[in-house]
């Protein structure tokens, strides 16, 4: 088994077949490091508040300093910004989970017109969030929403892209683990959260990902229906906070730090189980 094991290691991808791996593990190294420029030079700046169309530009910081990042904090009420995104994001994101996860058991039964359901979904995912607007803002309306924070939360409570990565994770339990504890005698309702769930660790890290980082970062619906200050998001608390600063570089740079900490944060946290949700059925084997 062992000796197994170390010929399967031994042998190269398809993809790095007649590649070194240290050339290999060179050229993907260089990759990364060339995608997070963007990010260290958000930071850099929010650091030094220097005029990022200096020439020739400067890559370490000169006399950083942390004055950018408290006028960010207390210019605007950043804590009730903060407090508005957290809760809002909260909502979304167990609503997704439960709602999204209810759908795409109901799409791993067998009914009838299950196919043409199916295509009905996939072909509201072609028609864009700005094309809905309007009715959305008059279903908000009509419900009393307006400038609330379940008003916020409301358009992305459930997303289709989050019912077929449930669907997806679904789909690969065996038959047989279900019929087996409805014998036993467990409720239809209670498979979701005993069986299926439980085995869907992924697609529910995906899930928690996608609908907290499409709520987090939300800025057009938060323009629309947010008429009060007090109530305004991250995003939306932005805008509010170039009106306060005229010279805002560094400023700018601090607050978009701290809203975009977060978001990083909880992918490094869940980043192995969101590409094993992305990917789940994507293999055989």
């Amino acid at each position: 088994m062992r000796a197994t094991r170390r010929v399967a290691a031994s042998r190269p991808g398809r993809l790095g077949r007649g590649v070194p791996g240290w050339l290999l593990h060179l050229g993907l190294g260089l990759a990364a490091a060339l995608m997070l420029v963007p990010f260290y030079w958000v930071v850099k700046t929010s650091l030094t508040g220097e005029n990022i169309f200096a020439y020739p530009p400067a890559l370490l910081p000169r006399e950083p300093h942390l004055y950018y990042y408290v006028d960010a904090w207390y210019y605007v009420p950043f804590v009730r910004f903060l407090l508005n995104s957290v809760i809002v994001s909260l909502v979304v994101v167990v609503s997704n989970v439960l709602l999204n996860a209810m759908a795409a058991y109901a799409l791993t039964l067998e009914f009838r017109l299950k196919r043409t359901v199916i295509l009905g979904l996939l072909s509201c995912m072609m028609i864009p969030f700005q094309a809905t607007i309007v009715p959305a803002y008059l279903i908000t309306k009509q419900l009393g929403l307006l400038n609330s924070r379940l008003g916020l939360a409301l358009p992305l409570c459930s997303t289709i892209v989050g019912i077929f990565v449930f669907k997806t994770a679904f789909d690969a339990v065996p038959r047989s683990l279900l019929d087996a504890a409805r014998i036993d005698g467990l409720p239809e309702w209670r498979l979701l959260d005993r069986i299926l769930l439980p085995l869907a660790t992924g697609a529910v890290a995906t899930n928690v990902i996608l609908s907290f980082i499409w709520s987090w970062n939300n800025f057009m619906w938060p323009l629309i229906i947010i008429r009060s200050e007090g109530m305004q998001t991250l995003p939306l608390g932005l805008s509010t906070f170039l009106s306060y600063l005229e010279n805002t570089t560094g400023a700018l740079y601090a607050f978009c730090v701290l809203v975009l900490v977060p978001g990083v944060v909880l992918f490094l946290l869940e980043q192995r189980r969101f590409i094993q949700g992305l990917t789940s059925g994507a293999t055989k084997g």
